[in-house]
């Protein structure tokens, strides 16, 4: 298991002070990069190795949103490898040690001369040590839209600041660009994504809006309809 305190800074909040949705995801990815980069098995070792964990699919379950300046500790661990697929959860407690944020993620490990899937080496399986996984409800990592009726939106170019170090859309692009086109008067609660895609500079994003009850769907395509991604937002319900 590994963690890391922290502290919530104002350039990590919303309009009400409170950590945005996307902030708290960047905090879950910063510490999975924390871990690999503290057990030699980071970005210098993937590169050299040839090879790269993909992100699949998204859960944040989401109890409350901890204020500006408050005290906070971000985990996460592996529990389960099968075959070429990784299995990870995240936390984050507040100064009580209280549980008010929890995810589950789906990774690919990925030859990245081929572009296919592979099996763990031993340094990734010994280096990366399995605990039992959190108690909370899994949801299947494939997102299903139970309505077809859909709003359009204008396509969006990505820019290199929507990039990552493998130089296509970092996954939290997608959940921010979802969150932009959200609700903010409605608080989330829950947040799931699917990945389909990897999308670089110069591709168009074009995203659809799927309402559901108490939670929206988005649908990010190209301008063939080649899907990108997709992102779940359930709501409180008030």
């Amino acid at each position: 298991m590994y963690s890391f305190p922290s502290r919530i800074r104002y350039s990590e909040t919303d309009y009400d002070g409170k950590l945005k949705l996307i902030s708290l995801l960047n905090l879950f990815q910063d510490c999975t990069s924390f871990h690999s980069e503290d057990i030699g098995l980071g970005i210098k070792y993937h590169s050299d190795q040839q090879i790269g964990w993909v992100l699949n699919a998204w859960q944040i379950d989401i109890e409350r949103y901890p204020k500006f300046g408050e005290t906070v500790e971000i985990g996460t661990f592996p529990y389960d490898f099968k075959k070429f697929m990784g299995y990870r959860n995240f936390f984050l407690l507040d100064q009580n040690h209280h549980e008010i944020a929890k995810a589950n993620s789906v990774w690919t490990l990925v030859d990245l001369k081929t572009g296919r899937p592979i099996v763990p080496n031993e340094d990734i399986l010994k280096g990366y040590r399995l605990h039992p996984k959190l108690s909370m409800e899994y949801l299947d990592r494939k997102i299903v839209i139970p309505c077809e009726d859909y709003e359009t939106y204008d396509a969006i170019e990505v820019m290199e600041y929507h990039l990552d170090t493998n130089h296509h859309v970092n996954n939290g692009q997608y959940v921010k660009l979802a969150h932009d086109l959200s609700d903010h008067s409605k608080e989330i609660i829950r947040m799931r994504a699917e990945y389909n895609k990897s999308a670089k500079l110069g591709d168009h994003l074009v995203p659809k809006l799927f309402r559901g009850n108490r939670c929206d769907f988005f649908v990010f395509e190209n301008k063939d309809g080649v899907k990108y991604a997709t992102v779940y937002l359930e709501y409180l319900d008030n």
